[in-house]
């Protein structure tokens, strides 16, 4: 692949889709050449429905391809990567949550997840360069399982800090930094 050409970037958002004032919407936004993973209106908890979803879009972009994966959308990315034919150039992927372990009040149910196929997280290699974003004080992650995915893949790590779990609710609307990470990719 070209590094001389503009990426398109291929958004993956989470579990709760598209937020007008989440980080990942208003970069989208900014960048040229950007595409979202569209919602899903069924099987929303069915991690293959996810997957194909990101088959689809990929499909659909002409030239190179970054990926950037927020949250459930990092695992769907990673679950994508086991069967991957078409090579991509990057992928940023910020605050893994640990669905292997019961999420906090108000997320799905770890029976939900693990029967939907979300688990076990894959810990293969990925087939592409990546950067892991890491926070001290994510309700979904400890700093320790996102180090061992980020090692398990491959993956650069950046502990960008008491980040919570870099959405609106903790202030994260725009993120300078992913801008910066994306430069690396």
């Amino acid at each position: 692949m070209s590094a001389k050409s503009e990426p398109t970037y291929l958004f993956v958002p989470g579990l709760r889709e598209h937020v007008a004032d989440h980080w990942q919407t208003l970069l989208a936004d900014k960048l040229p050449k950007s595409v979202t993973v569209p919602p899903l209106t069924e099987d929303s908890l069915s991690c293959s429905a996810r997957v194909s979803a990101i088959e689809v879009a990929i499909d659909r972009i002409d030239g190179d391809v970054v990926i950037v994966a927020h949250s459930a959308g990092v695992i769907m990315t990673v679950h994508w990567a086991q069967q991957a034919s078409r090579p991509i150039r990057g992928a940023l992927l910020a605050v893994p949550p640990d669905l292997e372990r019961p999420l906090p009040k108000g997320y799905p149910k770890h029976r939900d997840l693990v029967e939907g196929g979300w688990t076990p997280i894959p810990r293969d290699s990925l087939p592409f360069p990546s950067i892991v974003v890491a926070s001290d004080n994510d309700p979904l992650a400890s700093l320790d399982r996102v180090e061992e995915f980020a090692r398990c893949w491959g993956s650069s790590l950046v502990n960008a800090g008491r980040v919570g779990h870099l959405n609106p609710a903790v202030g994260f609307g725009d993120w300078p930094l992913a801008t910066d990470l994306l430069t690396h990719l």
